[in-house]
């Protein structure tokens, strides 16, 4: 928590951030990798209207986080779609402040 609130808005962006230093931290990418893609997703964003206020960000974390995950074959682009996929159904099916649990039936085709 900072003096201005909590650093993170919400528990998903904590763990992007978690996977995104981990994955840096192991060598999968760089940190010059990590910044240029980032980079590139903000200006993106920024293209196609996005206001930079800052509540934005982390959403272009995580895009910049598959983009690399992507890249270096760690999944492919099918898999994170699945994968996002199957949290928006699990997030529509969960009361607000309840925990989200992922089912099997979440990952269906």
């Amino acid at each position: 928590m900072s003096a201005d609130g909590p650093v993170f808005r919400e528990p998903w962006e904590a763990q992007a951030f978690a996977l995104a230093r981990s994955l840096q931290e192991r060598g999968v990418f760089s940190s010059i990798e990590w910044a240029i893609t980032l980079g590139e997703e903000i200006k993106k964003a920024q293209a196609e209207g996005d206001p930079d206020t800052g509540e934005t960000y982390y959403h272009h974390w995580l895009a910049a986080l598959e983009r690399l995950v992507a890249a270096k074959g760690l999944a492919d682009s099918e898999t994170l779609a699945r994968t996002r996929e199957a949290w928006r159904r699990a997030t529509a099916r969960t009361p607000h402040g309840t925990p989200i649990e992922l089912r099997p039936s979440d990952f269906r085709a």
